[in-house]
């Protein structure tokens, strides 16, 4: 395993880190299989876990506090706040009065009295940075949590929210944690830069892009993976950004085979090789989907790889654009690209 400083934080994380969003319902994940991964990633070397109150509804967070008992000094804990828990409107977002109540939460079902590292898991449109990071100040100054980052922010939030910190003497986002993999490389075009010139740690999630570059799907074969059962239009390859994405993986299986590496090998090596990336968040549903995964701990893909996937997928193409979950909210509701109709005076 490779290690490597999370952004100007001084603390060492693994090249892979393990995240936990398969643990319970989402992966029909036992607490029993979740130790068994936790177990298997710690002993490979992996000392960063990532979760979120989210992920199946708090069920996860819960399996990785009774996971890393009686160990939790020897693991970097990131966590993340900002999606809906439940149907009343107040319990979401990233307003002062959710964020701290949601970490005491979360703290709860980790078992722990703080986390290393907390996460906005997507930008807030209805609060102001000032409101969210003066609130993640302090409880960072209260200990509860060690640093703060945030995750799929397009890159002009990343960089006013650097301006707010700074504006406000207030303390920053250290990470971000971005979609990115061979089949969705956009965030080279704008986000890996910006986090390069702040200096932020990059910790990439589905970088086996929900596991079309897993090696299970190919053409001609039935898609009858975990994520194709309850997200069917993302592997429908009727659709066109499908039929790219299954274009693209027929090529790079070739690539894989040439150069002696299984795919999984080649799409972990690919995110890990960019000089901004921190670690890539491998997201295993049973313990063997994680043994897979940690042969690519030490892949180091030579040139002429990185040059074939450039020749497959271009720098700063995603596939499928549609899929992104850091889109401008005016390119998403027409009511805010349209200029309101003047009022006439009577």
């Amino acid at each position: 395993m490779q290690y490597r400083t999370l952004g100007r934080t001084g603390v060492q994380v693994s090249t892979l880190a393990l995240g936990a969003m398969n643990f319970g319902r989402i992966g029909r994940t036992t607490q029993d299989e979740a130790t068994a991964m936790v177990d298997a990633a710690l002993e490979a070397g992996i000392n960063l876990i990532d979760t979120a109150d989210w992920y199946s509804d708090g069920e996860s967070e819960e399996m990785v506090g009774k996971a890393i008992a009686d160990r939790r000094d020897d693991i970097v804990l990131a966590t993340k706040a900002n999606m809906p828990m439940g149907a009343e409107r107040n319990h979401q977002g990233s307003s002062r009065r959710w964020l701290v109540t949601e970490l005491d939460n979360s703290l709860r079902r980790l078992g722990v009295d703080h986390v290393d590292l907390y996460q906005i898991h997507r930008w807030d449109p209805n609060t102001s940075d000032e409101e969210t990071l003066s609130a993640l100040t302090d409880l960072q100054r209260a200990g509860k949590i060690r640093y703060f980052g945030s995750s799929t922010f397009p890159a002009y939030r990343i960089v006013q929210a650097q301006w707010a910190a700074r504006e406000h003497h207030l303390r920053r986002y250290v990470t971000e944690q971005p979609n990115y993999s061979i089949l969705q490389r956009g965030i080279e075009t704008h986000v890996l830069p910006v986090t390069e010139q702040y200096g932020l740690g990059v910790l990439a999630w589905s970088p086996l892009a929900s596991g079309w570059l897993s090696g299970a799907i190919r053409e001609g074969r039935e898609i009858a993976t975990s994520r194709s059962t309850f997200m069917p239009q993302r592997f429908d390859t009727t659709i066109p950004a499908n039929r790219a994405k299954m274009d693209a993986v027929e090529q790079l299986a070739k690539v894989a085979d040439q150069a002696g590496l299984t795919m999984i090998q080649l799409a972990l090596g690919f995110v890990t090789a960019h000089p901004a990336v921190t670690s890539a968040l491998i997201g295993p549903r049973t313990l063997g989907h994680l043994h897979s995964q940690l042969a690519a701990a030490d892949t180091v893909l030579a040139a002429d790889v990185l040059d074939a996937i450039d020749g497959i997928v271009a720098p700063g193409v995603d596939l499928a654009p549609d899929e992104k979950y850091d889109t401008p909210p005016a390119l998403l509701d027409p009511a805010l690209r349209r200029r309101s109709s003047p009022v006439t005076a009577a």
